[in-house]
């Protein structure tokens, strides 16, 4: 009963979807944040971008990766409804010096779990799975020596339904889409005597520009996000490692009752919606070997009310790194409460000449 609401929300377009900050856009699962690490700062990472995760966070962030990285991650997706829902991700980058830059290809997979067939009648006619992915790859570089740039391109796929008896028309949608972003990790700066040379990062992603999504002949817009992001390394010694990040995100999609604005109309009328979201979260390192981490998240009600705090942890073992974080949220029974994130980061080691 749950999971065919949640494929009716997606199909008709209507409604806040389950997980996503605002029912405006489809595909809204190319907004979860796909690493535990990130997600245990309160999902702040545009400027904290600095492994094979930044496809995500900040492509930008590849510029300044020297090694070959692979990154898994697997969550059970809103546990409070009990369904079988679940987010897989992974992804593989490389510096390569032919190209200058690092190059990263991922993986995403939402599975939305499976579905009874009924006729108007009630009678059972079979059984069908939905899902839905998406397939990236990203190129980065450096355009300054402390700045990076990145793009990423993507495949993306909604199998929502299959064609209804009588129909011809199947609830599947395809688009394509495109993210943005640059990241600046300043080697010399100082403000009123602090010097916050390689301790200050700012980054900035827009995410998913691209055409519209079409289920039976209704059309979405893909979840156009702008992120921007700030962080600061506040202590740095032999032992200790202190990160602190910020974000804020508003998406860059416009809807009213007569339907929704095109790109790039939108990244101009989106500014009407009211809002932004808000993420916060602090990363602490001991010998660079075992790491705690807290965040908070919170947008306003009009985006969907998400309020939560985040803990995380990880540990580190020669090229492996594993991360965990847990959501508390601050209503009771709230879809996302419980929710746990694990995710595996393999370093294979510098490809730089």
């Amino acid at each position: 009963m749950v999971r065919a609401m949640i494929v009716a929300l997606m199909l008709s377009g209507a409604g806040v979807a389950a997980w996503a900050q605002a029912g405006a856009a489809a595909v809204p699962f190319l907004l979860i944040s796909p690493d535990a690490r990130a997600s245990g700062m309160g999902e702040a990472g545009v400027a904290i971008a600095d492994n094979v995760n930044a496809i995500f966070w900040n492509p930008g962030g590849l510029g300044f990766l020297t090694n070959r990285q692979i990154a898994l991650s697997f969550s059970r997706w809103l546990p409070q409804f009990n369904a079988d829902l679940f987010y897989s991700y992974v992804t593989a980058g490389q510096y390569l010096p032919q190209v200058d830059g690092t190059v990263a290809v991922n993986f995403i997979l939402m599975n939305l779990g499976e579905f009874v067939r009924t006729d108007n009648l009630g009678n059972v006619l079979g059984t069908f799975r939905s899902n839905e992915f998406a397939l990236g790859v990203s190129y980065g570089t450096l355009v300054a020596d402390d700045i990076g740039a990145g793009v990423q391109l993507r495949f993306i796929r909604s199998n929502l339904a299959p064609a209804a008896a009588g129909e011809s028309v199947a609830g599947v949608g395809t688009s394509g889409g495109f993210d943005l972003g640059l990241l600046w990790r300043p080697s010399r700066l100082e403000i009123a005597g602090f010097d916050l040379g390689r301790r200050l990062s700012l980054g900035l992603n827009l995410q998913n520009i691209g055409p519209k999504m079409t289920y039976r002949n209704e059309a979405d817009p893909l979840p156009t996000n702008l992120r921007l992001g700030m962080g600061i390394q506040a202590v740095r010694d032999e032992f200790n490692d202190l990160k602190l990040a910020v974000d804020i995100a508003k998406l860059m999609v416009r809807r009213d009752s007569l339907g929704s604005d095109a790109l790039p109309t939108s990244l101009v009328t989106a500014w009407r919606n009211p809002g932004v979201e808000l993420a916060m979260g602090m990363e602490y390192w001991y010998q660079q070997t075992v790491a705690l981490r807290l965040g908070y998240f919170t947008e306003p009600s009009r985006l969907g009310n998400r309020r939560f705090i985040t803990f995380g942890a990880g540990v580190r073992y020669d090229m492996f790194t594993l991360d965990f974080n847990y959501i508390n949220t601050i209503e009771e029974n709230h879809p996302l409460a419980g929710t746990m994130r694990f995710s595996l980061l393999i370093d294979l080691g510098s490809t730089a000449e």
